[in-house]
Order: C-alpha cells, then sequence, then structure tokens
C-alpha cells in the first residue's frame, strides 16, 4: 500500500457540486475501511473508506445550510449534501465531536490509510473482503 503524503493544515474537502466545504485543522486520529450494510447502501461499494479526526478540528466553513442527515436507529448519523447527494461525514448522535469523514471528500492526500476493516460479519457477498492484512472485527472495531 502507497504510504501516506505528510499533509498541509488545514485539511480541506467538500461534496461534489462544492456546496459543502469542511475544514480539519490536527492530524487525523484514525482510519478504517466499514463494511456495515448501511456504508454499502450510501455508497455503492462494498465498503466505505473513513478517518476520524481528533475532537474539535472539525468545522464546516461553508454550506452547512445543505446539509440534511439521515438518522438510523441504533447508529451514527449520516449527513449529505441536499444539492448533489454526496455523503460528507457521520458523526455520533449525542457526541457531535465524534466525527467520521469519508476519505474521498479530501482534496488532497489527508497523511493517513486505513489500518483496519470493521463490521466484515455483514461483507458484501458480491465482492471479497482483500486480503491486505488489516485486522478485522466482525462489527464495530476498538
Amino acid at each position: 500500500m502507497e504510504s501516506a503524503q505528510t499533509p498541509q493544515f488545514p485539511l480541506t474537502g467538500g461534496c461534489g457540486c462544492g456546496a459543502v466545504r469542511f475544514e480539519v485543522t490536527a492530524p487525523l486520529a484514525s482510519s478504517d475501511y466499514c463494511h456495515c450494510t448501511r456504508c454499502q447502501r450510501r455508497t455503492g461499494t462494498a465498503a466505505s473508506a473513513n478517518a476520524r479526526p481528533a475532537p474539535g478540528s472539525f468545522r464546516i466553513v461553508r454550506g452547512a445550510v445543505h446539509l440534511r442527515a439521515w438518522r438510523p436507529p441504533g447508529g451514527f448519523e449520516k449527513l449529505f449534501c441536499n444539492e448533489c447527494g454526496s455523503a460528507v461525514f457521520s458523526r455520533h448522535p449525542e457526541d457531535l465531536n465524534r466525527v467520521s469523514i469519508r476519505l474521498g471528500e479530501f482534496d488532497s492526500d489527508p497523511g493517513i490509510r486505513p489500518s483496519a476493516r470493521q463490521f466484515v460479519a455483514y461483507g458484501a457477498p458480491w465482492e471479497p473482503i482483500p486480503d491486505d492484512g488489516l485486522p478485522r472485527y466482525p462489527e464495530s472495531s476498538p
């Protein structure tokens, strides 16, 4: 796997149409692939690559008015752009500092690579989970 580049801060990113923009002001704390059914359905892929910023380092800088949330029972709320439909990030419904950003939403290399695979018990039958040596967790990663 390609090594991460040293990023410049703040990291910037946003949705596909540019209506929603965000920044992250500190190194990302962790990153993983999520194989849950919700991520499969939201992305149309077998897994979603995500990164978690340090608490307080993520903020929306433009277009908060365009964010809509899907609040599934028992899970993180999923925020997306109401203009283009891009899945921008998810967050814990009770602790808004617990955020998970889609890696594809960053403008440049975020300086981190996924280091685990979670919810592999729900892996898509049409795409085997790669044998890449990453730790695998049947449910949420620790």
